[in-house]
């Protein structure tokens, strides 16, 4: 089966937190199109001064969120008294549950580039315990495709397994492409398949339709002139 994009959605920019700089690409105008994803927030900045405030201690209830920092760090301290640091690749998978605080620094680096999504957990779920998880390099498995490779962040891919929620399927891939290359991507016919485009130019397409990147999708992906992931 090739997939048809439903929607495409381009972010805007803003700040959260105590100043942090950010595009906001999914959030309160795209709820109800996107449940269970509540938010998607990026991050891509040379400049410090874009992100270092970070975000001081807040509650969150009745989801999870997922920060993959690409490049740079992130400290992650919370009420349950867990302390962590991610950092080049690597994912915090908090679960809020009944209800956790936590905090989010952003230390200077080169370069900050990553993304933040939110979950909604189902109604049954909503009060399960807190519980933070990081998944570190040591723990995602890099697949080789034809044209590029693939990071396992969580889920399954050709039957290789990564880090499973408790609470919700998801397939979390990191796509890396060569550049002018293409990937098809077998789904299953009864998933909800969104991608976005963290650095780079992609197109996707089915047969005659190419559309840019950026929306809820499909099957297949090509980079640009740029390398794209």
């Amino acid at each position: 089966m090739e997939r048809k994009t439903k929607q495409q959605v381009r972010g805007f920019r803003t700040q959260d937190g105590a100043g942090v700089n950010l595009v906001r690409v999914l959030g309160h105008g795209t709820v109800q199109e996107y449940d269970p994803i509540l938010m998607l927030d990026s991050f891509d900045s040379t400049n410090p001064d874009d992100y270092t405030a970070g975000f001081p201690m807040h509650p969150h209830r009745g989801i999870e969120t997922i920060s993959y920092v690409y490049r740079g760090q992130m400290t992650h301290r919370d009420s349950l008294g867990n302390t962590d640091t991610i950092g080049n690749g690597e994912v915090q998978w908090m679960t809020a549950g009944s209800g956790i605080l936590h905090e989010e620094r952003l230390p200077a680096s080169e370069r900050l580039l990553g993304v933040q999504l939110w979950l909604n957990l189902p109604a049954k779920d909503k009060m399960v315990p807190p519980v933070y998880h990081s998944i570190k390099n040591s723990e995602i498995e890099e697949i080789e495709l034809e044209n590029g490779k693939l990071r396992l962040l969580a889920g399954e891919f050709a039957g290789k397994k990564g880090y499973a929620s408790k609470y919700l399927p998801l397939d979390y891939f990191d796509i890396h492409l060569n550049a002018g290359a293409s990937v098809i991507i077998n789904t299953e016919v009864e998933s909800s398949v969104m991608i976005f485009t963290l650095s780079g130019d992609a197109l996707h397409w089915r047969r005659t339709d190419k559309r840019k990147n950026s929306g809820k999708t499909y099957g297949r992906k090509q980079c640009g002139d740029k390398n794209c992931g």
